[in-house]
């Protein structure tokens, strides 16, 4: 194969071809360094590069399937790790000016067993400032740029890994998500992100872990992809409190699933948020290909009041127990945005805390029951198409103000607040050429059925296959 094919095919036939000694991983190594080596100045996706480290590991697999070793699922796969997430030996900045020269001892819960699966680790993508924000800059790397148009930004926080898989520099990353920041940036970029259910990817380590806000999940090109890459990630770990039983081997299992008479709502604007017309075009115009599925589609939507004040809530309480003693001692060296998301928590009461939880509550029971009359939901991903780059955060939507820096974000942060699995998956363009997602919601811990779902809609648009300029 050539390395242009070698680059942008799926993870899940290069682990078929590696693992049949059809290709070596060595091979597949020196055709993704060469990628990032021509296509990563172009954007700044990668920001923290291992090669020597990544291509002495590739070789290691070679001699393992060799030897006749049993191997992990994703043998030999190269894959960037976000800029959030401990590696051991390698630089981890958190996008912070506080960190730019730390190099951990250890290794997240994730990269262990990213590791174990197979996966060869080449560096770190880019993020926010200690993932602040739904765009990708900081004061460390600077701005990670839209493949598609590189004048606007990635989206983020997971911005570097949605761009690396978007120009075939990585077949797989990993990112985590809070308020959108898995499935944001796959909508700018063409590609999947994957909010699971929480608990279902164990978070290790964490000040927060009985938390059900922040996840960390999968990211690929393909819904297929990205059901491999959570068959390892997924599954129990003592030291999550609540990770889910269930073991990842599951999501190896096809995804194939006949839709005929399966009800979905859908939703244009969750109750009454703007949303660009570009962005309801988009969407709009594949309602069809859910009905040629077999899909009853009605459009409806459940009641998300007080998701707004709860997310903003729990997500200032997080903030401040992670980094309360830094915005004491170093506030500084903090950009706005995250001096503002810290001060949420510091300001927060007891009774206050107390009501969101109580509010949190009643969200779930309400979206529960409309569920059980529609097994998924189909959202706008975000609220707007991918912006300009030197634009830090939307101000305002159709002629609406936003009042906080993350109000953009209100069509995935409300679905958070739910704890139901939510995926974004390529769904088309607006008329300047720019990606759209579409996001699929679905019942409580049915990860899979999420899956099953994209997959279909996938299979039968093929958005996913347009392929971004820089990366020609």
């Amino acid at each position: 194969m050539r390395d242009a094919e070698l680059c942008f095919a799926t993870a899940t036939e290069l682990v078929r071809r590696i693992r049949a000694r059809e290709l070596s991983a060595a091979e597949v190594m020196e055709a993704h360094l060469a990628q990032i080596d021509r296509v990563n100045p172009k954007v700044n996706a990668i920001v923290t590069l291992v090669p020597d480290q990544a291509t002495a590991a590739a070789i290691a697999c070679d001699e393992a399937l060799a030897r006749g070793d049993k191997v992990g699922p994703l043998h030999g796969l190269p894959i960037a790790h976000k800029d959030l997430v401990l590696t051991k030996g390698i630089r981890t900045t958190y996008g912070s000016p506080l960190f730019k020269d730390f190099v951990p001892d250890q290794d997240a819960l994730i990269v262990e067993r990213l590791k174990k699966a197979g996966a060869v680790t080449v560096g770190k993508t880019n993020t926010p400032e200690f993932g602040a924000g739904s765009q990708t800059y900081n004061e460390v790397f600077g701005e990670t740029l839209n493949p598609y148009d590189t004048t606007k930004t990635c989206g983020g926080s997971s911005g570097g890994a949605a761009v690396a898989l978007a120009c075939g520099m990585i077949p797989i990353a990993d990112g985590s998500d809070t308020g959108g920041s898995l499935r944001n940036p796959a909508s700018f970029c063409n590609v999947v992100g994957f909010r699971t259910s929480p608990g279902r990817v164990p978070v290790w380590p964490s000040r927060v872990s009985w938390s059900p806000t922040s996840v960390q999940g999968p990211m690929a090109r393909t819904v297929q992809d990205t059901a491999l890459l959570l068959s390892a990630i997924a599954g129990p770990d003592p030291r999550s409190p609540i990770s889910i039983a269930e073991p990842g081997e599951r999501f190896r299992e096809p995804l194939d699933r006949d839709f005929k008479g399966v009800r979905v709502a859908w939703g244009c604007d969750l109750g009454g948020l703007p949303v660009d017309r570009r962005v309801t075009e988009a969407i709009d115009s594949q309602r069809g290909v859910f009905e040629t599925l077999g899909c009853i589609i009605e459009e409806r939507e459940p009641d998300f009041q007080d998701a707004d004040r709860v997310f903003k809530i729990f997500r200032g309480w997080a903030r401040e127990i992670a980094h309360g003693e830094t915005l004491k001692n170093q506030r500084d060296q903090l950009k706005e945005t995250m001096v503002w998301d810290i001060e949420q928590g510091v300001r927060l009461s007891g009774p206050e805390i107390g009501w969101a939880e109580a509010k949190r509550t009643e969200i779930f029971h309400r979206i529960g029951r409309f569920m059980e009359t529609y097994e998924f939901m189909v959202f706008p991903v975000s609220q707007v198409p991918p912006f300009d780059v030197k634009q830090r955060y939307v101000t305002e939507i159709d002629g609406v103000k936003m009042d906080a820096f993350i109000d953009w974000m209100k069509s995935c942060y409300y679905i958070t607040v739910t704890g139901h699995p939510a995926i974004s998956v390529p769904c088309g363009f607006t008329p300047e050429g720019l990606p759209v997602g579409l996001q699929i919601v679905g019942r409580y811990r049915d990860d899979f059925g999420v899956l099953q779902l994209a997959h279909a809609f996938e299979q039968a648009t093929g958005a996913w296959k347009r392929r971004p300029p820089v990366a020609a």
